[in-house]
């Protein structure tokens, strides 16, 4: 991957952190002192951090994941709902910019993974549902607290839970509001890995490395093919079938042939 480059950017008065080095950028949640949660600043800066990250630094892979080594996120920042969420007014502008900050993850053009560990509730188990991977320690907990709440969850984000968790447990996420645990989401494929605490990190950026060496024309043709299934979306697919077949006069495809030619790891460029 070449010579180690870190960069780094603070938005949100600092509260999202991105970074990046060899090929791995790093979006970060900061606010442990509210075990994470995200404000509306935090939110309408999750787009911008995300294009920072691959558009202007070049990651190949993003990792998101909560500041400290406590908790993911508890979602969005209630104490704020009284003025920014108060009526349907207010709600639909703040729900727009949830839903930026999850379209943003989504639809990334580079695979993004979550690492997960602790409280991981609400918007933050939203965030993390539109991730492409979820790593998760094995005392990390997720709810929807909604209906809790009073309020329903963004439509939009509802796709999001029902492609990770599947419609029955989904459904009792929404429906019940309680705590569901790593494990339960391991066994219905919400989560591709569980691991011990200490081992969360190590184990997120060996998958991100390993992700970071491919070929990104290659990644991004399978991110989306693999919405364009998910969405049944006829458009989007061959919007993925004809950048796959770009792939073939791509640089990298000839750079991916000589290497395995000659027995060694390939490099690389995106072109």
């Amino acid at each position: 991957m070449g010579t180690r480059m870190k960069r780094s950017k603070a938005f949100a008065s600092g509260q999202i952190e991105a970074t990046t080095a060899d090929g791995v950028g790093l979006l970060q949640i900061v606010n442990p002192a509210r075990k994470n949660a995200v404000t509306a600043a935090m939110w309408r800066a999750i787009p911008e951090a995300i294009h920072w990250l691959h558009a202007e630094n070049a990651a190949r892979v993003i990792v998101l994941r909560g500041a400290g080594t406590t908790d993911f996120s508890a979602g969005a920042d209630i104490s704020e709902f009284t003025e920014l969420r108060k009526d349907t007014a207010t709600a639909r502008i703040y729900e727009a910019s949830n839903s930026r900050a999850f379209a943003a993850l989504r639809e990334a053009q580079v695979p993004v993974i979550a690492a997960i560990r602790g409280v991981c509730y609400g918007g933050g188990f939203g965030l993390a549902a539109a991730a492409d991977l979820r790593i998760a320690s094995h005392e990390a907990q997720f709810a929807v607290p909604a209906a809790r709440l009073g309020l329903a969850y963004p439509a939009d984000a509802v796709q999001d839970f029902v492609r990770g968790l599947g419609s029955q447990m989904a459904r009792r996420a929404l429906f019940t509001g309680a705590s569901l645990t790593a494990a339960e989401l391991l066994a219905c494929g919400f989560l591709a890995e569980v691991t011990v605490p200490e081992a969360l990190d190590t184990q997120t950026l060996m998958l991100a490395e390993a992700i970071a060496q491919n070929a990104p024309l290659s990644l991004r043709a399978s991110k989306l093919a693999l919405r364009a299934v998910e969405l049944a979306d006829d458009d989007l697919l061959r919007e993925a079938e004809i950048l796959g077949a770009q792939t073939f006069d791509s640089a990298d495809y000839a750079e991916g042939r000589a290497a395995f030619k000659e027995r060694r790891r390939p490099i690389f460029n995106g072109r």
